[in-house]
C-alpha cells in the first residue's frame, strides 16, 4: 500500500476543464521524480478507455498496464481543486488523487477509499481542507458504524424476565468494548418501549464509546417478550455518529415491515443475524469460506462483482461473522469495504427465480479462488481431540524403510534411537446439554485446575519454556475465549463442545493471518484447548517410555515439550508446524535435534521403530539398513566429540590452519542474551534484532527506552567487543499495532524495513540517537535492512548525518561507529559495487537473500527444503558482494542461517568472508570448523561450488570433496 506524507499533497489548485486538471496531475507525477513525461500522457490514455472517477468528488488518475515501463518509482500526488473540476463524464471531481504504479497498487488505494466513498459531505471537508494534514486525515480516517454483529447477540439466553434480557443485551455491549460500566447503571434504569411483534427497545446514551445494537432473546417463551433489543446512542453533534445509531435503528424498523419479529425467539445467533442483516426469510442463502492467500482484496473481489452482474437475480453478501449488514454483491467499493479475511465466511443471498443456481456458481467462483490459486484450509477437525468426528481421517502411509526422507530443519543435531508415537489420546463427550449453568460451572473448574497445572510447570521450567508457558496462562484468561464458549454453552453445547468450539474458531482465525508466525500460533491454542478438555474428561497424555527415544508427534505445544526428559528425548518429529514455531523454538533452546514438517505419514510410524534424524539437514530415515546405521554412529559419536572440544576451546579465535582469521559473532533477538553470547565465545554481535524493543511496547518506546535496553548489550560486550545492530525492521510480515500497514498482497515484498522506516524518519532518527548515545564509544556497526539500491541507503545516511552533527557538532564524525547495509535482496547484491563506495560493510542476510533468488517462500509447507541457501546462484550473489566490498576495503560478515551450515562455512570462507554470527549456542561449533580449514582448500570448495547447477549438486560435490 502506498503511503500517503504531506509533501505529497498539493492543495488550492484550479484548472478550466479536466484535461488541465489531468496535466498538472501528470506533471507533479513527473516534478516528484516518479515518472517520464510520457507517464503524464498515459494518464490521458488511461481515461479514454474508462473514467476514473469513483465518487464522492475523488478521481484517481493512473496510466496504463502499458506505460509502467514509464514509472521510476511508485508514488501518489493528490492534488485539491477546491473550487471543482467538471470530469468528461459529467461529474464532479475535488480531489485527484494521481498514481504511478509499478503493478496495480492502485486498486489498494481504492480498497482503502472505500469508506470515504460512502460518507455523505466528505467531498466538501475535503475541498475546504486548509492543509494537508487535514486532507491525510480526512482519507485515511476510519469511517464510524454501527456495531452489531455476533459478539453483540445473545441468543437463548436462560433467563424468566425482560430485565433479564436487557442486562443480558448490555452486557454484550459492555463486553463487546462499546459501552462502559455507567451505561449499564443507565439503561437498567431506562424503559423499555413496545414495539409490537413482542420486540423492545431499550436505549442509553452515557458512557458510550461506540454505536451499537445488542439483542438478547429468551431460552424459553414468555409471553410477552420475544427479543430485547439495547441501543447505545451517544449524545454527540457529529453527523456520522448519529447516521451510525439511526442505521441500527433502520434494521429494526425493516424487521418490523416484514412481520417476522415474533420469530426471533426460535432463532439461534446465526439466523437471528441474519434476519437482522436484511436477509428475508424466502431468500436462498448459500455460505462459502475465502481460501485467497490474502482475503478479497482488489484482484478477486473485482471478479466476484463480475460474476455477480452476469446472473439473472439481485445478490447481497456479508460476513457472516462481521458487521451482519449484507451488500450488494454487484459492487466493487461495497465488497471491497467487507476486508474479507482468508479463512472468513461469507454468506450470499438472493431471491427469486434462479436463485439457488446463482449462488452455487457464486459459491464455486468462491471456491475456486476467483482468478487466483488458492490452497485448501486446513481441516482443523484432525486437531478436534474427540472421537465424535462425522468424518474420519485415513491414515497416510509411513515412511518407506531405509529412505531419507526430506522436511523442515527445525533444531541442529543428530540422533538415531527408537520412535515413541505421541498421539493424541480420545476425549468422548457429550455435544448437548440442557443444564447451562451446570456446564459453565464445570468449563470455569476446569479452567482454574488447567491454571494451576501452567503455574506448576512455570516454576520448575527453564527461562525460555516458563515465557511460552505464561503466555498459555494469558490465553486461559482470555476473557473472549471465555465468553465464545460461554455462549455456546447458552445455546445448549455441553462444557467440552462449547470450549473446543471457542478454540478452534480463534485458531482458525490465526491460522489466516498473514504473518507465518502469528499464524504457527494456533498449535498454542490448541494445546491450551486440550489441557482444558484434558481436565473436563479426565484424560491425561500417554506416557512416554522410558529409554531413550525420539518424540513423533501431529504436532506438540510448549507444555508438551515443557513436560519432556531430555535425558531420554534424543530428538523430536512432528507431522506439522514450521520452524518458527514454538516447538522448534523451544527444541532450540533445549538442545534437542529437530526436523518440523514431516507430513502426517510419519504419524503411521509403529512403536520402537527406529529412526535417525538429522536436524541439519532436515531428513530423517526410517529403518535405516545396518551401513547407514553404523555410518551414522560413527558420525554421531565424531560429532559429541567435536562438540565437546569446541565448547573447551570456545574463548580462542577462529583462524584457519594457515593463519586466515575470521569472526565469529552472534545474533540475538534480544539484549538480555548477550552475556550468555559472550560466555560461549562470542567475538561480538553480528546481527541484534532491534525490533524486539518495539514488539514489546504498545507505541514506540522513547530514546530513553532505547538508550537503556542497549546499553545492556554494550555492557556484556565490554570495550572490544562490536555490536552490529540492524535497525527497525517491521512492516509487512511484521505489523505493529501502533504503527499500522494495510493489508498487502505480499507482504515479503511491499513497505517493511528501511522502505517502512524512511516514511517515519522521526522513528529511525530516535534508534540512531540512542544506538550512539548508548554505545559510549564502544565499537558500534549500524545496518539498515531491506536496501534494495543506493538511493535508499543515502536516504537512510542523511538521517544518520544529521544526528551525528547533533551529538557530535565539532567533529561531525561519530566515535567508533560505522555504517553498513543488510545485503538480502538480490538488486542489492547485484549493485554491491556502487554501494561498496559509500558503506562501510555488507552483512549478508542469508534466509531472505535465499527466498528473494530463488522465488521461494521460506516457510512454504512444500517448497522449504527447496529453499537451500548452497544453490549456486545465491553463492554467486554472495562472490559479488565479497569481491565487490573487498575492492572499497569493506568487510563482509553472513548473518543468516548459512553460517552455521557445516557444509556452507567453507564455501563462506573460500568466498573471502570475514564474519559468520550465528546463534550463540552454535559459536564454539563455528569457530572449530574454521579452525579445522585450510584457506587454499576452502577456496576449491568454493569455486567447486560455483560450478555446480544445483544446490543438491552443490553439497554432493563438497561432500565428495
Amino acid at each position: 500500500m502506498l503511503t500517503l506524507t504531506p509533501d505529497a499533497v498539493l492543495l488550492r489548485q484550479s484548472a478550466g476543464d479536466w484535461r488541465e486538471a489531468l496535466d498538472r496531475a501528470g506533471g507533479a507525477l513527473v516534478e516528484a521524480g516518479l515518472g517520464e513525461p510520457a507517464y503524464a500522457q498515459a494518464l490521458f490514455d488511461r481515461e479514454a478507455q474508462s473514467s476514473t472517477w469513483l465518487g464522492n468528488g475523488i478521481a484517481i488518475p493512473h496510466g496504463t498496464p502499458e506505460s509502467r515501463d514509464s514509472v521510476r518509482a511508485t508514488g501518489i500526488r493528490v492534488l485539491q481543486f477546491p473550487e471543482g473540476v467538471e470530469w468528461h463524464d459529467g461529474n464532479r471531481v475535488t480531489l485527484l488523487i494521481a498514481i504511478a504504479a509499478q503493478s496495480d497498487e492502485h486498486l489498494d488505494i481504492l480498497r482503502a477509499l472505500t469508506h470515504v466513498l460512502d460518507r455523505p459531505g466528505v467531498a466538501e471537508q475535503l475541498a475546504s481542507a486548509e492543509s494537508a494534514e487535514a486532507v491525510i486525515e480526512l482519507l485515511s480516517r476510519p469511517p464510524i458504524t454501527g456495531r452489531f454483529d455476533d459478539s453483540t447477540i445473545a441468543a437463548g439466553v436462560p433467563v424468566q424476565s425482560r430485565q433479564g434480557l436487557i442486562a443480558m443485551a448490555a452486557g454484550r455491549l459492555l463486553d463487546a468494548g462499546c459501552v462502559g460500566p455507567a451505561f449499564m447503571v443507565d439503561i437498567m434504569a431506562a424503559q423499555p418501549v413496545a414495539l409490537g411483534q413482542k420486540l423492545w427497545l431499550v436505549q442509553g446514551q452515557q458512557d458510550v464509546h461506540q454505536p451499537a445494537l445488542g439483542v438478547a432473546t429468551p431460552a424459553h417463551a414468555l409471553d410477552d417478550t420475544a427479543a430485547v433489543f439495547c441501543l447505545a446512542c451517544p449524545v454527540d453533534d457529529d453527523t456520522e455518529i448519529t447516521r451510525a445509531w439511526q442505521a441500527l435503528l433502520e434494521r429494526l424498523f425493516q424487521l418490523l415491515e416484514s412481520g417476522q419479529g415474533e420469530q426471533l425467539a426460535t432463532l439461534d445467533s446465526a439466523r437471528l443475524l441474519s434476519c437482522l442483516s436484511g436477509e428475508k426469510s424466502s431468500a436462498e442463502t448459500v455460505r462459502v469460506r475465502v481460501r485467497n492467500a490474502h482475503g478479497l482484496h482488489a484482484r478477486p473481489a473485482k471478479q466476484l462483482v463480475q460474476v455477480a452482474r452476469s446472473q439473472s437475480v439481485p445478490i447481497r453478501v456479508r460476513l457472516e461473522n462481521g458487521p451482519g449488514e449484507a451488500v450488494s454483491a454487484a459492487s466493487l467499493t461495497r465488497v471491497l469495504s467487507l476486508g474479507a479475511r482468508r479463512g472468513q465466511m461469507l454468506v450470499f443471498s438472493a431471491e427469486g427465480q434462479g436463485a439457488r443456481e446463482a449462488l452455487e456458481t457464486m459459491a464455486a467462483e468462491v471456491r475456486d479462488g476467483l482468478g487466483e490459486a488458492v490452497t485448501p484450509l486446513n481441516d482443523t477437525s484432525e486437531a478436534r481431540p474427540s472421537r465424535n468426528r462425522t468424518t474420519p481421517v485415513a491414515p497416510e502411509p509411513p515412511p518407506e524403510a531405509d529412505t531419507p526422507l526430506m522436511a523442515v530443519p527445525a533444531s541442529p543435531g543428530m540422533s538415531i534411537a527408537p520412535v515413541f508415537v505421541m498421539r493424541l489420546p480420545t476425549f468422548e463427550y457429550a455435544e448437548h446439554s440442557d443444564n447451562a449453568a451446570w456446564e459453565q460451572a464445570r468449563l470455569d473448574q476446569a479452567i482454574n485446575e488447567a491454571h494451576d497445572q501452567l503455574a506448576a510447570l512455570i516454576r520448575t521450567a527453564g527461562e525460555e519454556v516458563a515465557e511460552i508457558l505464561s503466555m498459555h496462562e494469558e490465553m486461559l484468561e482470555d476473557p473472549e475465549l471465555r465468553e465464545a464458549a460461554r455462549e455456546a454453552i447458552n445455546e445448549h453445547m455441553s462444557a467440552e463442545a462449547g470450549w473446543w468450539r471457542a478454540i478452534d474458531t480463534s485458531a482458525r482465525a490465526q491460522e489466516t493471518l498473514a504473518d507465518r508466525v502469528l499464524a504457527e500460533r494456533a498449535a498454542d491454542l490448541r494445546d491450551v484447548g486440550r489441557r482444558v478438555l484434558g481436565v473436563l474428561c479426565g484424560v491425561t497424555m500417554p506416557d512416554p517410555p522410558d529409554h531413550p527415544y525420539i518424540l513423533v508427534a501431529e504436532d506438540l505445544g510448549p507444555s508438551d515439550v515443557a513436560r519432556l526428559d531430555t535425558r531420554r528425548v534424543k530428538g523430536m518429529l512432528t507431522a506439522r508446524g514450521g520452524a518458527t514455531s514454538h516447538s522448534a523454538i523451544l527444541a532450540r533452546a533445549l538442545g534437542i535435534p529437530a526436523v518440523v514438517g514431516a507430513g502426517l505419514g510419519v504419524m503411521s510410524l509403529n512403536n520402537d521403530v527406529e529412526l535417525i534424524l538429522d536436524g541439519v539437514r532436515g531428513r530423517i530415515v526410517a529403518s535405516p539398513g545396518s551401513d547407514r546405521r553404523a555410518r551414522t554412529e560413527l558420525s554421531i559419536r565424531e560429532h559429541d566429540q567435536r562438540v565437546r572440544e569446541a565448547f573447551e576451546a570456545r574463548f580462542e579465535p577462529a583462524v584457519t590452519r594457515d593463519g586466515h582469521r575470521v569472526e565469529v559473532g552472534a545474533n540475538l533477538g534480544n539484549t538480555a542474551h548477550a552475556e550468555d553470547a559472550v560466555s560461549r565465545g562470542a567475538e561480538g554481535v553480528g546481527l541484534l534484532r532491534t525490533e524486539f524493543i518495539f514488539m514489546a511496547h504498545p507505541q514506540a518506546p522513547d530514546q530513553e527506552t532505547q538508550v537503556a535496553e542497549y546499553r545492556r548489550a554494550f555492557e556484556a560486550l565490554g570495550t572490544e567487543r562490536p555490536l552490529v545492530a540492524r535497525t527497525l525492521d517491521v512492516g509487512g510480515d511484521k505489523p505493529l499495532d501502533y504503527w499500522p500497514v494495510p493489508q498487502e498482497d505480499n507482504p515479503f515484498l511491499g513497505l517493511r524495513g528501511i522502505r517502512l522506516a524512511l516514511t517515519r524518519p522521526d522513528v529511525l532518527e530516535t534508534q540512531l540517537r540512542a544506538l550512539m548515545i548508548a554505545s559510549e564509544g564502544r565499537p558500534l556497526r549500524i545496518m539498515f535492512p531491506m536496501v534494495k539500491d543506493v538511493e535508499e541507503f543515502l536516504a537512510a545516511r542523511a538521517i544518520f548525518e544529521r544526528v551525528v552533527a547533533e551529538l557530535y557538532p565539532d567533529t561531525r564524525r561519530a566515535p567508533n561507529v560505522q555504517l553498513g547495509v543488510m545485503i538480502e535482496v538480490p538488486s542489492c547484491a547485484l549493485l554491491a559495487p556502487s554501494l561498496a563506495e559509500h558503506v562501510d560493510f555488507f552483512s549478508i542476510g542469508t534466509n531472505d537473500l535465499t527466498q528473494y533468488t530463488l522465488a521461494i517462500d521460506r516457510g512454504h509447507s512444500q517448497l522449504s527444503a527447496q529453499a537451500d541457501g548452497l544453490h549456486p546462484a545465491v553463492l554467486q550473489l554472495i562472490r559479488m558482494t565479497v569481491e565487490a566490498a573487498h575492492a572499497h576495503d569493506c568487510w563482509v560478515g553472513v548473518c543468516g542461517e548459512l553460517a552455521s551450515d557445516a557444509q556452507a562455512v567453507p564455501v563462506l570462507v573460500g568466498l573471502g568472508v570475514d564474519e559468520l554470527s550465528v546463534s550463540a549456542r552454535q559459536v564454539p561449533m563455528v569457530k572449530a570448523w574454521v579452525r579445522q580449514l585450510n584457506l587454499d582448500d576452502a577456496r576449491r570448495q568454493a569455486e567447486l561450488a560455483l560450478k555446480q547447477a544445483t544446490s543438491a549438486a552443490v553439497r554432493d560435490a563438497l561432500e565428495a570433496f
